[in-house]
């Protein structure tokens, strides 16, 4: 304890940047995307290269290992140690400079590679590498990880793109590993080692390194073989096991030109895998492989269920997806024509059946192929959105074999996995003979274990068979370090070992991976380790769908497999607060991986401790991840249950009660809303409030309406419609309902406000979950589903115009009061945009001033937008544009709380506010959301309008 207490001390002393030392920050950092756990020591987040040397210095004094990271979306185990851990994501994620005319690039080690194509792109380039991750993974850890993708076939893998890269050596010599003579000193002297290395072990290099493109396993000492020695690509693929990289430079690609993507169906997998050898001698840039499990469990995710309708023709064994990029129209046409010619001549055929059945389906859409490689490159969280507790577990996943290898090795690892009672999900490289694999294990168990160490040392003696590589992606970690010697002889481990003597002399740097690893099974290194459990406690909501303690609460929070999809940092929504803050703690991994410490007894206090809540602070409940994290995990439905751990511990502040009981109060408040909208006009009433109801002075409160809507406004017989008036429109912007109500019966419907007869208004509960008071909320859901129970029998629809409320309905009530009467509920429930958009045409007239969307993030989170821009489109002549806004950052109560307003209106400034600042001056800008409407008054001279006011304004006499 003393000398953990002297470590952080230290740290903390000399680091400029962040050192995190508190056990809920260690817990996050302590996985990755495999199945490891290790608690680090401490976590620094550099500001300068200065950070780094200062951190490796007080580690060389303490005799701690250091661990460099980047995203933390390695699959094997090569980002969690016993260590401290370097996190250059925050600061060190710069582009240094770009050299059109070289092709070249340096960068930062913590850059995402996306921010890079970005940045590239107006200078027609990019960087060809490009791993499924791209939209979080950095630039120094895929070098470190040697990392490739779907279009290695052209442009190769990491080792083949990286020129020059600047490092800190274990003793703190700073040093740029490249190809030119070094001057003399201790940097000379390395690589003089290094290379008399590869001098006498050539012969032994030629024997048993793998002749395949996809290895990656072990140190690259072949590169230190011939005559131009570039002493980075030895760095390439270390695994931050020899020195933190500081600086790479890259060689760049022209941009692919047009596209064109021929979707080869085939009646089995064999024959999939048999073809692939002669697909690629068309030399398409990528030939990636979904198979039917991907298929099937792609629909049942909202985000890819229209794409793969789009796309797949019957019911294929297995799909593989061609890609040409020839550069112009006319020689992709000629590609996809051979492509097409090329399976006829193999057999396939639409109009055959059996073993003959398959063909071409082209796709020239430049939308649906990017929707299409989104769900390919997504296929690792596809696979793991399997709700049993036995998911795909990856160890074997990327082994690669030769093309005409392939499909006899596909099937001898198959029947290995048969063998062990068990079976494998594929998809990724058929183009290079480096398919990724995952048999189904549940970890926990220990005999699943041994099945896993059996099917390893299996398939791997299989791969040895083929002469194949037993790392050809995702590199060694934990998983394939120890099997370095069955594929490669002791000789060159040897060699490997004496590389990391050499460089790391006391093993400072990330030990145990490459060289001198611990068995992979050992299950004392694993998130679910021997003693892993989590008790049975009481929920709020119902779980029931997944495995586990809590109801299946556990289930749904270990869904989280660390990929780190919610790390994007541009495209969608998730995770809004990630991006304001770049902090792992509020990424939807740093919440889940939290909340599963919680649960299992590793967080102390567990879900009602304040680490718990400051992990939840920034939570805006956007529901982003419910659709966007393929496998699923819904943040915002799990802070419900830990403000509602924390309500029956810790009670209701005054500021809980005012956003909570909201509906309760607000037709009395409503009776004096000329004094309730005093406290914006008066400054020091603003400041006296801010410390009694927890709302910022910065903030006007929204304005108390003093003729708010009644029921009694629309209460035709036999209604064909069922209005829900929430309380934020009913109270706060009553003539947006009145304009609904305009427009409904502008189309000739029959319209009744939703009501149960008690003279109490309906309400959706939203308020009551946004302070954990959840059977509150479960009261109003049912006086919901009481009141509609008879028109939503006779197929009446339920239609509302707030997202966050009327959505409700479709999600939390079934947590709430599940059952066939909610589920019935669900069905009828619209968005006013939703209802309108399947009705006939209205009576419209054009509007001179182009229209700029945004969506509420639930909208979105539902795919409720489209309808949106769908309706609006009808408006004659109208020009309707989509803002292309991640959340607005107000969500709720959250934007006027003064400790997270600067954060709200960051989120904001991200894309929505520089969207409104670019549109045009007379642009007409429409959102439904109350919280996004007030969001856009407050930070731009803009005044956006619920979509009922702009159509009522549209109706033509």
């Amino acid at each position: 304890m003393q000398s953990n207490e002297r470590l952080f001390s230290k740290l903390s002393s000399k680091i400029a940047g962040d050192v995190l030392t508190d056990s809920a920050s260690r817990g996050r950092y302590s996985t990755d995307a495999s199945i490891y756990q290790m608690r680090p020591e401490a976590v620094v987040i550099p500001k300068s290269i200065e950070d780094i040397e200062t951190a490796m210095g007080i580690a060389r004094d303490e005799d701690t290992p250091v661990l460099p990271r980047g995203g933390g979306t390695s699959q094997c185990g090569q980002t969690v140690n016993r260590a401290i851990v370097l996190d250059t994501t925050r600061h060190l994620n710069r582009i240094l400079d770009i050299d059109p005319d070289a092709f070249t690039a340096r960068v930062q080690p913590g850059l995402v590679l996306d921010e890079l194509n970005r940045a590239l792109k107006p200078h027609g380039l990019w960087f060809p590498v490009d791993p499924s991750t791209a939209s979080r993974c950095t630039l120094g850890g895929m070098a470190a990880n040697n990392s490739s993708g779907g279009k290695s076939l052209r442009y190769g893998i990491m080792r083949d793109n990286v020129r020059a890269i600047s490092a800190l050596l274990p003793d703190g010599t700073r040093a740029r590993f490249e190809t030119t003579e070094p001057e003399p000193g201790p940097y000379c002297d390395l690589v003089s080692d290094m290379r008399a290395l590869g001098r006498r072990e050539a012969d032994e290099i030629e024997a048993r390194f793998p002749k395949v493109q996809r290895r990656v396993g072990g140190y690259n000492i072949d590169a230190l073989t011939g005559p131009d020695v570039n002493m980075a690509h030895l760095l390439v693929g270390s695994e931050g096991t020899l020195a933190c990289f500081t600086e790479l430079e890259l060689s760049l690609a022209p941009l692919p030109g047009e596209k064109v993507t021929g979707i080869c169906h085939f009646p089995n997998f064999y024959a999939a895998m048999d073809a692939a050898q002669h697909l690629v001698t068309l030399t398409p840039q990528a030939v990636e492989l979904v198979d039917a499990t991907m298929i099937a469990l792609g629909r049942d995710i909202p985000l890819f269920r229209k794409t793969i309708d789009a796309f797949v023709e019957g019911d294929p064994a297995a799909l593989l997806l061609v890609e040409f990029a020839e550069g112009s129209a006319e020689a992709n046409a000629a590609k996809l024509a051979a492509l097409s010619q090329l399976m006829g001549d193999l057999g396939f055929a639409f109009t055959e059946t059996g073993d003959r059945w398959g063909g071409v389906r082209p796709v020239t859409d430049n939308a649906l192929q990017g929707a299409i490689a989104e769900f390919r490159k997504s296929g690792l969280n596809v696979m793991m959105s399997m709700k049993e507790a036995g998911k795909p577990i990856s160890f074997v996943e990327d082994c690669a074999v030769a093309l005409p290898d392939l499909a006899e090795y596909t099937q001898g690892l198959t029947e290995i996995f048969t063998r062990h009672g068990t079976t494998g999900t594929w998809y990724a490289h058929a183009s290079v003979g480096c398919l990724h694999v995952r048999p189904v294990l549940n970890m926990r168990q220990d005999k699943d274990v041994k099945t896993m160490r059996a099917i390893a040392e299996e398939a791997f003696d299989l791969v040895k068979r083929y002469k194949g590589s037993h790392s050809g992606e995702h590199g060694d970690g934990i998983v394939r370090s120890e099997f370095h010697e069955k594929m490669y002889g002791p000789r060159i481990v040897t060699a490997f070992e004496e590389v990391k003597a050499r460089f790391d002399p006391t093993g400072v740097m990330n030990p145990g991976k490459i060289v001198h690893a611990p068995a992979m099974d050992d299950r004392r290194y694993f998130r679910y380790g021997p003693d892993y459990a989590v008790p049975e406690f009481e929920t709020a909501l119902d779980w029931s769908a997944w495995p586990g303690s809590g109801g299946g609460f556990q289930g749904a929070v270990e869904m989280c497999n660390n990929n780190g999809a919610c790390r994007k940092l541009k495209g969608g929504v998730m995770c809004p607060s990630f991006r304001a803050t770049r902090t792992e703690r509020d990424a939807t991994r740093g919440r889940a991986n939290t909340l599963r410490l919680a649960i299992s007894g590793q967080l102390p206090g567990g879900l009602t401790s304040d680490a718990m809540a400051e992990t939840m602070r920034y939570c805006v409940s956007c529901k982003a991840c419910s659709r966007e994290c393929p496998t699923g995990v819904d943040m915002a439905r799990m802070k419900i249950e830990v403000l509602a751990a924390r309500r029956k511990t810790n009670g209701l502040t005054l500021a809980d009660r005012i956003v909570g009981y909201l509906p309760r109060y607000a037709p009395k408040a409503a009776r004096f809303a000329g004094v309730m909208n005093l406290r914006n006009k008066i400054g020091p009433v603003r400041r006296l409030t801010e410390q009694l109801t927890g709302v910022s002075h910065r903030r006007d409160l929204p304005i108390w309406s003093s003729n708010p809507f009644g029921d009694g406004e629309a209460q035709d017989g036999d209604p064909q419609v069922l209005l829900f008036a929430d309380v934020f429109n009913r109270y706060f912007d009553p003539e947006n309902l009145r304009a609904a109500l305009r427009v409904l019966r502008a189309a000739g419907l029959r319209v009744a406000v939703a009501q149960d007869g008690s003279g109490k208004s309906l309400e959706c509960g939203r308020t009551f979950l946004a302070i954990g008071c959840v059977e509150e909320a479960r009261a109003e859901a049912r006086r919901v589903i009481d009141a509609t129970r008879d028109a939503v029998a006779r197929g009446v629809p339920v239609v509302g115009l707030e997202p966050s409320s009327i959505l409700t309905f479709r999600d939390e009530f079934l947590a709430l009061c599940p059952g066939p009467e909610a589920e019935a509920l669900a069905l009828a429930t619209r968005t006013f945009e939703e209802f309108l958009s399947e009705q006939a045409d209205l009576p419209l007239k054009p509007l001179a001033s182009p229209i700029y969307v945004h969506g509420h993030c639930h909208q979105k989170a539902q795919d409720a937008v489209t309808p949106t821009l769908d309706l609006l489109k009808r408006i004659p002549g109208a020009q309707v544009f989509l803002i292309e806004s991640g959340c607005c950052g107000m969500a709720g109560a959250f934007g006027y709380a003064p400790d997270t307003i600067d954060i709200s209106l960051k989120m904001a400034e991200l894309d929505l506010f520089p969207a409104l600042a670019a549109a045009p001056e007379d642009a007409i800008v429409v959102a439904d959301g109350t919280s996004c409407r007030h969001q856009i008054a407050d930070g731009t001279p803009r005044r956006a309008l619920h979509v009922a006011r702009l159509l009522d304004l549209a109706l033509d006499g």
